[in-house]
């Protein structure tokens, strides 16, 4: 999951004053007059509820410091190096690699140099309340490093180098062949109703027994996983980690473990595996953020069998983007196509893969910065939020067209896979929430039963505010649950909001907060409380209670049927858990 880039687009703000002990080392043209005290309260940040932010594996790579031109700010190769780092630690998932903006501010020179220094210090320094935060005055950056941040911005940005097929094979390990492998299963582990659970600052994914709640095993993966799926068959278990490096896992083995790895890239996101009918466990698919690219590899061994760039014009302006990313992947149930998300051009791509060699893809203008999103509930239609632009993209996967755009109506929609719900008046809709303010938004998702209501925002509820991730139900489920991890109010990204459906009709329907970091009893940090996920049966939802590495964690199991506290799963193994991924469920795509 990569919280980084779940900020909002910022905002310009006037400049304000750093502490004089910083500017007493800078020459007298960056000296500048105090702000008012009106102004400096924009900038207060709830005590605690400062934005923790994630690593990115970018900055351990060493980079070629770009020729400097007149007027540049100097920088040495070692503070180029510490500048790099912690850009792409903080700053690259909002406003990219080479810092053409996507969910942040482009932040290229012609737009750095003509800001300026004190600019780009003050701005680094109190953030905004539209998002940017407040890296200096929350303490994340010291004056120092906030200073060669301004200056870095000032130069022109370094490239990470290519990945293509020789680097890529390089790092293919086959660890077990396929006809080594078990031809049965030798576990007694009820393997729909496992959890892959990543432990984000560990680079491991846990494997949880859904039946006894105790941990099966941990398996070292690549850092910070960002999800986890589940092959056709439900025997393989692929994970990729924000370092590009995907696993394989072989759910079979007497003890769970990887039995093919590789990395796809410097930087990624997602993984799928083919699904159609007569194609199970044919291919996996991955799509990188740096290089942007994705490759089509062997659903068995990993093998690199076709890597394919996304680089090329934006859908609207026509412009060519060296950096469209790829977000979330998905694959259709009615078609052997995989779905890719190219995050700065705006083109959904339906890859079909019967015949790689002579790959067809079909090209869809969407809208720009499409991010995560997932199918309706009868897996035809797939709804993905083009989040900076407000609006969520719905395609239909069975005719391979564009169906309709929807405005949502709240700031930077965030629905992570969503959630299907069968509305008391509007029949089926999907939800998202948003990171931005409190809306939660339904999607009417039923052209032939509900025709009027198709594809439009059908009703908005008023959750417990911004910085929302997830929303969740279940086919068997009566509520809708939603999250605000990243919301600043400390009792607000420890709580979980949660809808009665049949009360959707009310005029305003309420909803209940579930105390959900009370509940885990962690007395030590700041817990957030992150991303549900039902178990097989839909009869309880676990919750991730998510803090700092060096305390402790866990995962809260709460019954669906009474909202009761039900268990609390507590393991000095359990380190910084986030993503948690049923086996049943996301192998069926039920959500």
């Amino acid at each position: 999951m990569r919280f980084n880039s779940f900020l909002r687009n910022t905002t310009i703000l006037s400049a304000v004053v750093l502490p004089l002990s910083l500017m007493s080392a800078m020459p007298s043209a960056y000296a500048q007059t105090a702000p008012a005290a009106s102004d400096l309260k924009k900038h207060d940040t709830t005590p605690g509820g400062q934005y923790v932010p994630q690593q990115d594996v970018l900055g351990e790579q060493k980079l070629e410091l770009p020729g400097q031109k007149p007027g540049d700010p100097a920088l040495t190769q070692a503070e180029f190096d510490r500048a790099n780092k912690i850009y792409f630690e903080r700053c690259a998932g909002c406003h990219g690699v080479l810092r053409k903006g996507a969910t942040g501010k482009a932040l290229t020179t012609d737009v750095t140099k003509a800001n300026g220094y004190e600019y780009l210090r003050d701005f680094i320094t109190y953030g905004s309340p539209a998002g940017m935060p407040n890296w200096g005055t929350s303490g994340q950056l010291s004056d120092e490093d906030v200073d060669l941040m301004a200056r870095y911005l000032l130069n022109e940005p370094a490239q990470p180098p290519e990945f293509g097929m020789a680097q890529m094979r390089e790092t293919w390990k086959l660890i077990v062949p396929v006809d080594q492998r078990p031809t049965k299963q030798m576990n007694s582990l009820n393997l729909d109703n496992l959890f892959s659970v990543t432990l984000r600052d560990t680079g491991e994914v846990a494997l949880i027994d859904g039946d006894t709640k105790k941990i099966v095993t941990r398996i070292k993966t690549g850092y910070a996983v960002h999800i986890s799926r589940i092959s056709a068959s439900g025997r393989y278990l692929f994970v990729i980690g924000r370092d590009a490096k995907v696993n394989m896992i072989d759910l079979w083995m007497e003890v769970p473990a990887t039995v093919a790895e590789i990395k796809v890239g410097a930087e990624a996101r997602s993984v799928e595996t083919s699904k159609m009918k007569g194609w199970e466990d044919k291919y996996a698919i991955a799509g990188a953020y740096w290089p942007p690219q994705y490759v089509i590899m062997d659903g068995a061994t990993l093998e690199p069998l076709k890597i394919k760039s996304t680089r090329g014009m934006t859908y609207d302006e026509q412009e060519y983007h060296p950096e469209p990313r790829v977000a979330a992947i998905v694959a259709s149930h009615y078609k052997p196509e995989f779905i890719v998300n190219v995050k700065e051009t705006g083109k959904i791509l339906l890859v079909d893969y019967s015949d790689i060699r002579n790959l067809k893809t079909i090209e869809i203008e969407a809208e720009r910065f499409l991010h995560d999103g997932g199918f309706d509930s009868t897996k035809r239609y797939f709804l993905t939020a083009a989040n900076a632009r407000g609006k969520v993209a719905v395609i239909d996967t069975k005719e391979g067209t564009l169906t309709a755009l929807v405005e949502t109506g709240g700031q930077t929609p965030h629905p992570g896979r969503g959630a299907n719900l069968m509305h008391p008046e509007y029949g089926p809709v999907w939800v998202t929430s948003h990171l931005g303010d409190e809306v939660i938004s339904l999607i009417g998702t039923d052209p032939e039963g509900h025709p009027d209501q198709a594809w439009k925002v059908v009703q908005t509820l008023e959750g417990m505010g911004g910085g929302s991730l997830f929303v969740k139900s279940h086919p068997q489920s009566g509520h809708l649950y939603v999250d605000a991890p990243l919301n600043p109010d400390a009792e607000i990204s420890a709580s979980i909001a949660v809808f009665k459906v049949s009360e959707l009709s009310n005029e305003e329907p309420e909803y209940t907060v579930l105390p959900i970091g009370e509940w885990a009893a962690i007395d030590d940090g700041q817990p957030r409380v992150v991303q549900g996920e039902f178990n097989q049966a839909g009869d309880e939802i676990w919750f991730s209670v998510w803090n700092a590495k060096d305390k402790p964690s866990a995962i809260v199991i709460v019954d669906d049927k009474t909202l009761k506290l039900k268990e609390v799963i507590k393991d000095p193994d359990l380190i910084t858990p986030t993503g948690k991924f049923n086996v049943f469920n996301t192998r069926n795509d039920v959500y």
